[in-house]
């Protein structure tokens, strides 16, 4: 198999290869456009750049944000992005992914509050911005340590060590986690957040419950079931009547075969029939902004995370990483279109390096996405967005270079960043990680 790389020596050399592949991404060399600011709701993200929800693995062993945390979210208010959506925080203990997973609760409240005024402060004398800032709450299900499934199915079963006779999840626990997804809203509200994200996305709870064709009861089968428990949360939160927007990181498709897959065909191609249909719902039901994303990283990390480098267990990218860039870019812009007035995040901008503010100004001037997410590329370089605004480039020395050790790291729930550019801080647990891996 052909090993695909970023060996770009000039922008020319990327236009080439995009005209090559017969691939539609906008360019514009004009990056004044990602420096404007965005409405959402009665607030305001003060420029198009964001922060993507990445786990860093390192909470206090009750869920509260460890010193290295801090530092994750310190960087990120000092690098200038007008959005930092913060990674995925459990709402209850049965719901958690791992013991070093943040969870909010009454007793960690005090612990996110002082995160947020810091992450908020430091934005402010840094660079005289007030960062919108998300939390993105979530259920691990299948990923948690509890494997708390809401359909079987054989592959991702297997991929994450479910016994295949465990009991599915009962309607009435599902309706329990409703609840302790409001509480963790109201939290979320007292920490000083802007906005909560009701995860949906890479087969954890809610989203493996989207393609949940195979289910009885009222939360399986219908189109109307399967999505009645990511709205009836929303619902129930905006019932509350707080000063917070709910938003939603969704899954456009999930790369599972029908019938346990959502957003394909029962040929197993991208159908966006039913996504387009729940982001229009979600508009109706009040929302402002909608994140982006799609597949499944535990069963096919190259779709959402295009890569030079697999992890040491994985496999080489099967495409051409452009394609995938492609896919992800076309992905946001057939959902922006259904809700244009909405805010929708894009992402799959960080294997671009250093040529990646050219497609994204490209694609906030075509209006495809109006704000533009990277996740791994603010591991490796958390000062991008200044970069971008103060000098018009982003630095080629310091990106992301697609390694997937990240991956790596946060596959096996050790401290994760990146250990390429952050070496000091993450060298010595991936060294760890691949002496007991023994590969």
């Amino acid at each position: 198999m052909e090993r695909y790389r970023f060996n770009y020596r000039s922008f020319s050399d990327l236009e080439q290869d995009i005209v090559k592949l017969g691939l539609d991404l906008p360019l514009e060399s004009d990056l004044s456009v990602l420096q404007e600011a965005v409405s959402v709701g009665d607030g305001q993200i003060p420029n198009r750049l964001a922060i993507q929800p990445m786990e860093g693995c390192d909470s206090l062993p009750d869920g509260s944000p460890s010193e290295l945390t801090e530092r994750r979210y310190i960087r990120y208010a000092q690098g200038g992005c007008g959005l930092i959506w913060f990674e995925a925080v459990a709402v209850s203990n049965k719901g958690r992914g791992k013991p070093s997973q943040l969870h909010i609760h009454e007793s960690t409240l005090n612990a996110f509050t002082q995160l947020v005024d810091k992450t908020r402060n430091v934005a402010m004398e840094t660079n005289g911005i007030n960062p919108y800032l998300v939390l993105q709450l979530t259920h691990a299900g299948r990923y948690g340590n509890n494997k708390i499934i809401v359909v079987h199915e054989e592959e991702l079963d297997r991929k994450a060590k479910v016994d295949p006779d465990k009991a599915i999840v009962t309607d009435e626990e599902l309706l329990e986690f409703e609840d302790d997804m409001v509480k963790a809203a109201l939290l979320a509200k007292q920490a000083g957040f802007d906005a909560v994200d009701i995860k949906s996305c890479h087969r954890y709870l809610i989203s493996e419950n989207l393609g949940a064709h195979t289910r009885s009861g009222q939360f399986g089968g219908s189109y109307q079931n399967r999505t009645r428990l990511v709205k009836n949360i929303i619902r129930k939160i905006k019932d509350q009547q707080i000063d917070i927007e709910v938003t939603v990181r969704l899954n456009s498709y999930d790369a599972v075969n029908y019938p346990y897959g959502w957003g394909t065909d029962v040929q197993g191609h991208i159908d966006l029939t039913e996504p387009k249909q729940l982001v229009a719902e979600l508009h109706n039901l009040g929302l402002s902004m909608i994140n982006i994303t799609a597949s499944t990283p535990y069963l096919a990390p190259h779709l959402s995370r295009p890569y030079d480098q697999p992890t040491k267990r994985g496999y080489p990218a099967p495409e051409h990483p452009l394609i995938g860039v492609n896919r992800m870019i076309h992905l946001a812009r057939e959902l922006q279109e259904v809700v244009p007035d909405m805010v929708i995040v894009g992402t799959g901008y960080s294997w671009l390096r250093h040529y990646a503010p050219q497609v994204a100004a490209g694609v906030a001037k075509a209006g495809w996405a109006k704000v533009l997410g990277f996740g791994r590329q603010a591991f490796a370089y958390p000062d991008f967005a200044n970069d971008i605004i103060n000098q018009g480039e982003m630095v080629g020395k310091k990106v992301c270079v697609s390694c997937s050790k990240c991956s790596e790291l946060k596959a096996a729930a050790r401290l994760t960043g990146c250990v390429v550019r952050d070496n000091q801080v993450y060298v010595p647990p991936y060294v760890q990680l691949i002496k007991e891996m023994n590969v």
